[in-house]
């Protein structure tokens, strides 16, 4: 179970959504999107250590295949080795990461839903 801290954290980002993130989730929620259930910012706990939990908050997160979605904007163009570090730590839990430039989804939307699908069928 989560701590309260975590949900309470994860329902802010939930009401503070980009833009990006809102136009994705209209396709991806309740299972419109060839049938997967997607969670939105949803934690994934990576270590316990003395009670203390360290999690990340996906932008968007598929249990059933193991997939996370992350919509990038130009603050991550600044923190790519964090990302990158982060990406390693997910698929050392067997989780698979699929980065998305938001101007990607914006300029070619159709694409993005390809690559998508891409990775779920993997």
């Amino acid at each position: 179970m989560f701590e309260p801290g975590i949900i309470e954290l994860c329902r802010k980002l939930r009401q503070d959504q980009t833009p990006s993130e809102a136009r994705l989730w209209r396709r991806l929620k309740a299972k419109q999107f060839v049938g997967y259930k997607f969670r939105r910012q949803h934690p994934i706990i990576y270590s316990s250590q003395q009670g203390l939990r360290k999690f990340f908050i996906p932008d968007f997160y598929c249990a059933e295949k193991l997939l996370i979605i992350e919509l990038d904007g130009k603050i991550h163009e600044f923190q790519k080795d964090y990302d990158d570090n982060r990406d390693l730590i997910l698929a050392q839990l067997g989780l698979r990461t699929i980065r998305i430039l938001n101007e990607e989804l914006e300029q070619n939307i159709e694409t993005v839903f390809k690559r998508i699908l891409t990775a779920l069928q993997a």
